[in-house]
């Protein structure tokens, strides 16, 4: 029986420049491997060792990047290793079976937004009313299933976010701060049921998971077991978990570490 190794990418996995937090000095600094290009630059990053456990990790398991990057944003990423016959975009919104959008999935997951969540536009709407252009920069919507906003971090509001959280929760939506982003996404829209799905077809058992915000904990908490950078929005706030270990590691590094930790389960004895 196969084991299911689910992991959120961004901040996780793979890192941009400017999460990279490389502290060591230059000379020592572990060598980096581009994974994903975009209008022709270079966008994220992993070490050239998680880049082999990766691939290792890919022959030993079934393993399913968790994203809620849009099928668009997850297709340019390039991993090393066997492509994933399975992988979770836009927080389980889309199901992808060898890299084609599992429509049966999504309608299933439309019916379930449609009777439990305010509707986008209404979550839409408040977001452009009551964000301030003086701190947002982008006001985004991904796949018609939730919103998000770039904003400059130093500039926004200490509280804002908050609110938001509690209107939201009254509506069935939660609210994920990260990075520069802000998420607002229905409560039914998550990874770990787009997971178990997976699970389902391929019979994989246990499940290992990974990720570093608000949006992963439902996945982290549906795992068998999980681990979470020492960086991130579960990190800042403390966030734990019996089967969850909270690696110290921050960074790219963290996204070593993450893998090691895959492999080294997947190879234990039964």
């Amino acid at each position: 029986m196969p084991v299911l190794v689910a992991s959120d990418l961004d901040r996780t996995l793979i890192y941009s420049s400017a999460a990279l937090a490389l502290t060591m000095p230059d000379a020592r600094a572990p060598r980096l491997l581009c994974v994903e290009v975009h209008e022709a630059r270079p966008l994220s990053y992993m070490t050239e060792t998680a880049a082999g456990l990766l691939t290792e990790l890919g022959d030993a398991a079934v393993f399913v990047p968790a994203t809620t990057r849009t099928r668009k944003q997850y297709q340019r990423i390039n991993l090393p290793g066997p492509p994933p016959r399975y992988a979770v975009c836009a927080n389980g919104g889309h199901l992808l079976v060898d890299g084609v959008a599992d429509a049966g999935w999504h309608a299933r997951v439309l019916a379930r937004l449609a009777d439990e969540c305010a509707p986008l536009a209404e979550v839409r709407e408040h977001l452009l009313r009551t964000a301030d252009p003086v701190w947002v920069r982008k006001h985004r919507v991904a796949e018609d299933l939730f919103a998000y906003l770039v904003v400059e971090r130093e500039l926004l509001p200490e509280d804002w976010v908050k609110e938001l959280a509690v209107w939201a929760e009254e509506r069935g939506w939660t609210v994920s701060l990260q990075g520069r982003k802000i998420y607002a996404v229905p409560k039914p829209l998550t990874k770990s049921a787009a997971v178990r799905e997976v699970a389902r077809r391929t019979g994989a058992d246990p499940v290992l998971a990974a990720g570093d915000s608000l949006l992963d904990t439902d996945l982290l908490l549906a795992a068998d077991r999980g681990w979470r950078p020492g960086h991130g929005e579960l990190a800042d706030t403390g966030w734990t978990a019996p089967r969850v270990t909270a690696l110290p590691e921050r960074g790219v590094l963290a996204g070593e570490r993450i893998l090691g930790e895959f492999l080294r389960t997947v190879r234990q004895p039964a």
